[in-house]
């Protein structure tokens, strides 16, 4: 599945900016409407170290109410969470009524870094796709309106935004030892995400590939499947 996402697809800068104005004006719009319509919303970000992610949800969030959403950057659990089911940390987390909840990195972790890195035994996270499905379907029923991305870039890509990283001060912090490390487990991360992609896409909530290599286009991409989707559940 992943090596047939077109990598080349690119976007003007001028085209950019004037897509990306008009999306995150009606989003703005459709913010409210989640609100006034008490819809709550869940926005789930995976992908490879250094897609982009980071650099989306805050397009996404420019110019929606601060008071309408939340950003959950997930990393290993700690305390509580570490104990208990590994969906008990999401639960807690879901979105009120009328409010957007972004996961960074999500429930998904099971099923990739889990496994992968032997987090979890093999047993575990075969059965995580039903839970995950059972787990969304609970999620969809109640009114959740759920979108999910995987952020897709090429490992030359990747290596050189790692590049980059490493030769700018500001942006350093960004880069750590296990980036490193799970580059070279790439071919291991991605026949868990082609699993991931075909088991747990569903009909009420389906992946959404994104275009990473070229940022740009890959954001208005981003914005444009969350407007659409807003737009048809609320009929605004």
């Amino acid at each position: 599945m992943l090596e047939k996402v077109d990598l080349t697809l690119k976007l003007e800068p001028d085209d950019y900016e004037r897509k990306i104005v008009r999306l995150q004006n009606t989003l703005h719009l459709l913010g409210f409407q989640v609100y006034n319509q008490k819809r709550p919303v869940v926005v789930v970000f995976e992908g490879w170290d250094a897609a982009g992610k980071g650099g989306a949800i805050k397009r996404l969030t420019e110019r929606i109410d601060p008071r309408g959403f939340v950003v959950w950057p997930i990393a290993a659990p700690q305390g509580d969470d570490k104990v208990r089911h590994y969906l008990y940390r999401f639960w807690r987390r879901l979105p009120e009524a009328g409010k957007i909840a972004i996961f960074d990195r999500s429930w998904y972790g099971r099923v990739m870094v889990e496994r992968v890195e032997g987090f979890c035994s093999k047993d575990a996270w075969l059965r995580a796709y039903s839970e995950i499905n059972q787990f969304e379907r609970h999620l969809v029923d109640f009114g959740t309106i759920v979108l999910k991305f995987w952020v897709h870039i090429s490992q030359d890509e990747q290596l050189r935004r790692f590049k980059e990283r490493e030769s700018i001060g500001y942006k350093s912090w960004k880069l750590t030892d296990e980036d490193w490390r799970n580059r070279g487990k790439w071919e291991d991360y991605e026949r868990a995400v082609e699993d991931m992609l075909l088991k747990t896409s569903t009909l009420r909530a389906p992946w959404t590939v994104i275009e990473g290599n070229d940022k740009l286009y890959g954001r208005v991409k981003i914005l444009k499947t969350v407007v659409d989707k807003l737009s048809r559940e609320l009929a605004a």
